[in-house]
């Protein structure tokens, strides 16, 4: 039963969220090299700008703004799904691989496959989900034992592997590929927003529309699979079923983010940590919270990493990294 005060705290604590992200949103389409000041954002916004300012902010700053958030909604989403589904607090899907087996996928489509220009955008969500699918299908299996069931913490260190080797193979591939198409791997591998178009918006949002309610609809059963597989068969949840249909959501939502944002991890191990800090660990409470904070804090990456250096910033990734790292570090030395 979750209490009349947890609610009224973690509704504040989402209203909160939004007005960060908000603030975060207005300074990222008014901070940049190209000149429009913030006094004329919200004019701009309403219809009453010069073609170069409307074009500065509905075809370049907003469609990243919107990428950009859209993509770390959908690292947090994924990430809390892998750490209540796998009991593991360092699950995250780009320190166990999911990640990198997307990017392989897109890496192989990008070099060998002809593009459609029209159907690009929407294709590499797809192909996106594909080689994670096959990655995270991988892991899961190498971690499983029909005796002890799904192992947590090999579940992590196999992934980590799995990552590290999926690394090796896309550095075959930039090596393989033709100079034009090396930008774009080097780009994705660390971690530039590069989809930034409309029609990649288009076929993000989808995604993210589609399994935020499912997750939050199964929060009961991630509840029960938080604590333990004795507790889950015992009331009566068909385990490898919810466990299965929840990695899916959790593989679909990682690989849609990172098929338009690169190879960016530590959102999906940072955000849900926080939401569980705030409003405790039932997931119907934290989750929405988790993918708010997943959101702003990838465009606070992304708004102060392409500005710091000129002309094309640092990626955001990196500049996730650079908290992340120390994060993980953290918490392996807490659980230890």
């Amino acid at each position: 039963m979750i209490k009349a005060a947890q609610i009224r705290k973690q509704r504040l604590i989402v209203l909160s969220s939004l007005l960060l992200i908000m603030i975060t949103a207005f300074v990222s389409m008014g901070w940049g090299y190209s000149s429009l000041s913030f006094g004329r954002l919200l004019p701009v916004l309403f219809g009453d700008g010069t073609p170069n300012e409307d074009f500065i902010l509905f075809s370049v700053r907003l469609p990243r703004v919107l990428i950009t958030l859209l993509s770390g909604m959908a690292l947090a989403l994924s990430g809390s799904i892998l750490q209540s589904v796998t009991r593991n607090d360092l699950a995250d899907p780009g320190i166990i691989g999911i990640n990198s087996g997307a990017g392989v996928a897109i890496a192989i489509f990008f070099l060998f496959f002809p593009i459609d220009v029209g159907s690009f955008a929407y294709l590499m969500p797809l192909v996106a989900f594909a080689g994670a699918l096959i990655t995270s299908a991988l892991i899961y299996i190498f971690a499983f034992s029909r005796t002890r069931g799904l192992n947590p913490i090999r579940l992590v260190l196999i992934g980590v592997g799995f990552s590290l080797a999926l690394s090796g193979i896309m550095i075959m591939l930039i090596y393989s590929a033709e100079r034009a198409k090396v930008e774009f791997i080097s780009k994705w591998l660390a971690g530039s927003i590069w989809g930034t178009d409309w029609p990649f918006i288009r076929a993000l949002l989808p995604w993210l529309l589609l399994l935020l309610p499912f997750t939050l609809f199964k929060s009961r059963a991630l509840n029960i699979l938080s604590l333990n597989e004795e507790t889950a068969i015992g009331v009566g949840l068909r385990l490898e079923r919810e466990r299965l249909f929840l990695i899916l959501a959790a593989v679909a939502a990682a690989a849609a983010a990172v098929s338009v944002t690169g190879g960016i991890a530590f959102i999906g191990l940072m955000a849900p940590h926080i939401a569980k800090a705030l409003v405790g660990p039932r997931n119907q409470l934290f989750i929405p919270v988790a993918v708010l904070l997943g959101g702003w804090l990838l465009l606070i990456a992304d708004t102060i990493g392409r500005n710091l250096a000129d002309p094309d910033g640092i990626p955001a990734g990196i500049m996730v990294s650079l908290i992340g790292v120390p994060y993980f570090a953290y918490l392996l030395l807490k659980k230890h």
